[in-house]
Order: structure tokens, then C-alpha cells, then sequence
């Protein structure tokens, strides 16, 4: 209250010119010295005149003797953080989640391990029960997998299954640029397949890969540079 009106006093002063408000900062000052006390200080509404002061007026810093203007401005910005951290608390974040969803949904999940969050979700939805699926994942039993082999061990124990294609180039005298197709086998490190063209295309090289393999002869595993 104290606040509104001195906002709108100052507003009104400052369409009067700087001697008013240099004469209104004067008096405030000088009616905090007259105070009956010994060392007379200021209170709430003497550090609001003053914020709101030297929000107003850029003259302010001037006139002002008994405090230091580093201290208003810090009076400015404790008050900022008051009122926000006032306004951050008034606020109320999401529902919490239902102790007994949150054993329901444990319940599922250890029940059904195979089962991740969009299934569990959606069954909790045909229940009635609407939880995002960010909440239920915190809610959900992990069971620990076993760790998974390292590309050496894999390679290792496919080795005869892998081929690996790929296209390198040959400049010729003539600076014509022939493209090489290439089959691999990684077992034995053996040519399966190779073609020369001068204009390479997908649908070619996906003939190639056919007459490399007739029938069923095609390896499980083939390795290819994406680039």
C-alpha cells in the first residue's frame, strides 16, 4: 500500500521537473534525522521511497546522504529477489503421483519385464489413469541386463559370416576416373566380387551385390562405409 502510493507520488512529482524531486528527497531525509532516537534509521517504507526514487529520477544519487547509493541499489535488488522467490513459491508444480499408482505401476513392471514405458502407459490408460510417461519411467522396476560384447568379441565370433563392400577410384592416362566395386570376405581376407564401371548408381550396385551372391549364399552380416 505504502509502496503504491509513493509510486504515485513520485510519478506525479516527476512531471513537475527535478527541483521538486530534489526538494521531496531533501525533506525525506531530513524527517528521518527528526526522529526521537539517537542513531535514527530507515525503515521499510524510507528504502522504498528510495528504490523507487532512483527508479524515477536519475538525479537521485545526488541528494542522497545517509546511505551510501550502492546500498539502495541493494535494497533494489534484495527486494527483487524477495518478491520473486515469494511468487515461485505460490506456485504449485504438478500432482504428485498417487502412492498407490506408484505401487501399481512397480506391480506391472516386475510383473512384465518385457513390457517398457509406452505399453505400461498405455494400459495404466485404460484404467483411467493419467500419468505422463516421464513420471512413470521414475516409477518402474529396472532389472539389470548383462553387459553386452564389445565389437572385437562380436567380430570375433562372426567372422566367417561378415563381407564388407565398398568403392575406391583408379585415374586413368586419359584422366578418365574408373570406379572399382569391391566384395570382400573377412574370413581369409578373400576377393568375393569385384566390377569396374564409370558411373556407379545404387541400382547397379545392388545387382552387383546379387550376382555375388546367387541363391543362398548371402552372408548374414554385411559391413558398408554409409558415406
Amino acid at each position: 500500500m505504502i509502496s503504491a502510493l509513493l509510486r504515485t507520488r513520485l510519478s506525479t512529482l516527476a512531471t513537475h521537473g527535478t527541483p521538486a524531486l530534489e526538494n521531496l528527497a531533501l525533506r525525506q531525509q531530513l524527517a528521518v534525522l527528526q526522529r526521537n532516537s539517537k542513531r535514527p534509521g530507515l525503515a521499510k517504507a524510507d528504502r522504498a521511497f528510495w528504490v523507487l526514487l532512483s527508479r524515477t529520477w536519475e538525479g537521485w544519487a545526488g541528494t542522497l546522504t545517509l546511505v551510501k547509493p550502492e546500498t539502495v541499489i541493494r535494497w533494489h535488488r534484495k527486494g527483487f529477489k524477495l518478491y520473486w522467490t515469494r511468487k515461485s513459491r505460490t506456485c504449485r508444480g504438478r500432482p504428485a503421483v498417487p502412492p498407490e499408482v506408484q505401487t501399481l505401476i512397480r506391480q506391472i513392471s516386475k510383473a512384465n519385464l518385457l513390457w517398457g514405458v509406452p505399453r505400461i502407459h498405455g494400459e495404466l490408460l485404460k484404467l483411467g489413469i493419467e500419468i505422463s510417461p516421464a513420471a512413470l519411467s521414475k516409477y518402474m522396476i529396472r532389472t539389470r541386463k548383462p553387459p553386452s560384447q564389445s565389437w572385437r568379441t562380436f567380430l570375433d565370433n562372426h567372422l566367417e559370416e561378415f563381407v564388407s563392400i565398398d568403392f575406391f577410384t583408379v585415374p586413368t592416362l586419359t584422366f578418365r576416373v574408373w570406379f572399382v566395386f569391391l566384395v570382400l570376405s573377412h574370413h581369409g581376407r578373400r576377393v568375393v566380387h569385384f566390377n569396374v564401371t564409370d558411373s556407379p548408381t545404387a541400382k547397379g550396385t545392388a545387382l552387383q551385390i546379387v550376382q555375388a551372391f546367387p541363391w543362398d549364399t548371402s552372408p548374414p552380416y554385411l559391413l558398408r562405409d554409409p558415406s
